[in-house]
C-alpha cells in the first residue's frame, strides 16, 4: 500500500468520504488512488477557489469535514479566499496541499514556494508528512483538528514521494474533543445579570443558530425582555415557519449601533462581540455602546446550546416560552423588477427544505423579510466577507443534501469570482438554481466610497465601480455550461422563470435584470 492509498483509505475510515479537488502532476498518485478506495467520492473543480468554497458548504451541512486536494503553493493560493471564508465561519475542513517530492525541493523548480507560509494565514493545524508510514496518522489528526471544536481549516501538506512509495499506513479514527459543558455556578451569574432590571441583549452565533440553540435564545429573551440579535453572517441559520425568527446584527455598522442603543448587558454566545467590518474616519471599531457590560456566556468549545438552555431554565422560562414564525407568504410580484421583487417572489416560492446560499450583496437586504415565513429553510452565509463564495458553498451544499434544493443567490459582481462552480454542478447534476442579481455595478463599494470618507468619485473612479462596460450575459455564459438559463426583466417574468428553474432537475440559472439601489 502506498501513501496515498493510506491516506484515503484513512480519510474514509474517519468518515470524510468526499474529496473536492484541481489536482496537478505532484498528486497525480491520490488521484490513481480513488480506483483502490472507491468509496471516496471525488468531486472536480476546474479552479482552486470553487473546490475550497464547496468543502465549505459541505461541511456546513453534513456537519462533518470534506476534504479538498490542491496543487502546490498556487492552488493554494488560488483557493485561499474561501479558505479564509471557511475559518471565519469556524468551519471544519481537511485540506491537502500536495507538494514537490522531498529530494526535489532543493532544485528550486518553478512551482516550487513556501507553502506553510501561505497556508497558516487559514489553517491553525499544519503537517508535513514525511514518510508514507506517518501519513495515515496524520491524516486522522488532521480530521480531529479539523473538527475542533470550534471547526477549522487543518493542512495537510503531501510531497508526491510519500504518495508513490510504499510503507503506507492506515490509522485508525479518533475521538473529536467535544463541547465543554458550562458551569452551573456561571449559567447562574448570567442569569443574575438578566434579572438585574439593566437593558441587555443576547448576541447568538455558531453552534446556536440551529433549531434547538433558537429556541433556547427566544426563550431567555422572551422571559427576561432581553434584546436577541444573531451575528452578522452565521455560516449557517435555520429559518422560516415553526422557528424563532431572529434579527442578524446590521453590516452597516450605524445600524448596528442602532440596534444595540441603550443596552447595557451584552450576554454573547459563542460567538465574538461586535466589531465593524472596516475601520471609518471618526467612527468607532468596536460596537458595543459605551458603558456596556460584556458577559461570555459560552466561548467557541463550550456547548453554548446547552448552556442557553441551562440559562433558560435560571431564568425561569417556560419550556413553551419561544416565539415561533408563523407561515405565510409574499405575493408574487408584478412590473418592473427590482431587488424587492426578486425578494418578494422567492418569498413566495421558496420550496420547503430549501438551503439558501446568499451572496447576493446590496441587492439581498429585503430578502429576510421577504422569506420570514416561508417553509423552514436554511441560509449560508458570506462568513469572512471574501467574494466569490456563493457559488461553490452552493455546490457543496448540494453534495451534501441531494434531496433538498439549494438556491443560489448571486451579485452579478462576485459571481464572476468563481462562475466556474456551474461546471461541476452540471457534471454532478446537482439540484442548483442560481439567481443572478444584475444591476451592473459594484453596488457595495459605491456605497463605501462616500462611507469611508473619500473624495466625491469622479468619472475614472466610478469606471472602476461600474460593471457595464462590457454587460455580462450570464444566460450565454450558463448556456456554455449545458445549463438551462432565463432572463427576467419582471416580476412576472421572474416568477415564471424561476418556477421553471426549480422544476428542472440538475442545475439552472435566472438572471435578473435589476437597477442598482445606490
Amino acid at each position: 500500500m502506498n501513501g496515498a492509498q493510506a491516506l484515503i483509505r484513512t480519510l474514509v475510515d474517519c468518515e470524510v468520504d468526499v474529496c473536492f479537488m484541481n489536482p496537478g502532476t505532484s498528486e497525480m498518485h491520490f488521484v490513481a488512488a480513488l480506483d483502490r478506495v472507491p468509496e471516496m467520492r471525488g468531486v472536480l473543480a476546474t479552479f482552486e477557489g470553487v473546490a475550497t468554497g464547496a468543502a465549505d458548504g459541505y461541511a456546513r451541512m453534513a456537519g462533518k469535514p470534506a476534504s479538498v486536494l490542491l496543487h502546490l503553493g498556487p492552488g493554494l493560493g488560488n483557493g485561499l479566499a474561501n479558505l479564509h471564508n471557511a475559518r471565519k465561519g469556524n468551519v471544519p475542513v481537511v485540506n491537502i496541499v500536495g507538494d514537490h517530492a522531498t529530494y526535489h525541493k532543493r532544485y528550486d523548480a518553478q512551482l516550487e514556494s513556501d507553502i506553510e507560509t501561505v497556508a497558516r494565514n487559514v489553517s491553525p493545524w499544519l503537517r508535513w508528512s514525511k514518510t508514507p508510514g506517518d501519513v495515515g496518522a496524520d491524516a486522522a489528526d488532521a480530521v480531529v483538528a479539523a473538527m475542533g471544536p470550534p471547526g477549522q481549516v487543518a493542512t495537510l501538506i503531501l510531497p508526491a514521494d510519500v504518495s508513490w512509495l510504499d510503507g503506507g499506513e492506515v490509522a485508525a479514527p479518533k475521538p473529536a474533543a467535544g463541547r465543554q459543558p458550562v458551569g452551573t455556578d456561571h449559567v447562574e451569574a448570567i442569569a443574575g445579570v438578566l434579572r438585574s432590571g439593566e437593558p441587555a441583549a443576547l448576541l447568538i452565533g455558531g453552534s446556536v443558530t440551529r433549531e434547538a440553540g433558537l429556541v433556547a435564545a427566544s426563550r431567555v429573551a422572551n422571559a427576561t425582555g432581553a434584546k436577541l440579535l444573531c451575528e452578522t453572517f452565521p455560516a449557517r441559520l435555520e429559518r422560516g415557519a415553526g422557528l424563532p425568527n431572529v434579527d442578524r446584527l446590521a453590516y452597516l455598522a450605524e445600524f448596528a449601533m442602532m440596534q444595540l442603543d441603550g443596552v447595557k448587558h451584552l450576554i454573547v454566545v459563542d460567538t465574538k462581540p461586535p466589531v465593524s467590518f472596516f475601520a471609518y474616519p471618526g467612527k468607532p471599531s468596536v460596537l458595543v455602546p459605551e458603558g456596556c457590560e460584556v458577559h461570555t456566556l459560552a466561548g467557541l468549545t463550550d456547548d453554548a446550546v446547552g448552556a442557553l438552555a441551562a440559562l433558560a431554565e435560571a431564568v425561569g422560562a417556560p419550556a413553551d416560552g419561544a416565539t415561533r414564525q408563523d407561515a405565510s407568504r409574499a405575493e408574487r410580484p408584478t412590473g418592473d423588477l427590482t431587488a424587492d421583487k426578486v425578494a418578494q417572489a422567492l418569498g413566495a416560492l421558496l420550496p420547503d427544505g430549501a438551503i439558501i446560499s446568499d451572496e447576493a450583496n446590496t441587492s439581498g437586504i429585503y430578502l429576510p423579510a421577504a422569506t420570514a415565513g416561508c417553509p423552514p429553510h436554511d441560509t449560508l452565509n458570506l462568513t469572512g466577507g471574501a467574494i466569490g463564495q456563493g457559488m461553490p458553498v452552493a455546490t457543496g451544499a448540494a453534495v451534501a443534501c441531494p434531496d433538498r434544493r439549494v438556491v443560489s443567490l448571486e451579485a452579478d459582481g462576485s459571481a464572476l469570482y468563481t462562475f466556474q462552480s456551474l461546471w461541476t454542478q452540471a457534471r454532478e447534476g446537482l439540484d442548483v438554481t442560481t439567481v443572478i442579481f444584475n444591476n451592473a455595478s459594484y453596488a457595495v463599494l459605491n456605497m463605501e466610497l462616500s462611507r469611508v470618507g473619500a473624495e466625491a468619485g469622479g468619472p475614472k473612479a466610478k469606471e472602476m465601480l461600474d460593471l457595464a462596460d462590457p454587460t455580462t450575459d450570464f444566460v450565454k455564459l450558463a448556456s456554455g455550461f449545458g445549463i438551462p438559463a432565463w432572463r427576467a426583466t419582471t416580476g412576472e417574468e421572474f416568477c415564471g422563470s424561476f418556477e421553471r428553474a426549480l422544476a428542472e432537475p440538475g442545475p439552472s440559472l435566472v438572471e435578473a435584470i435589476i437597477p442598482g439601489i445606490v
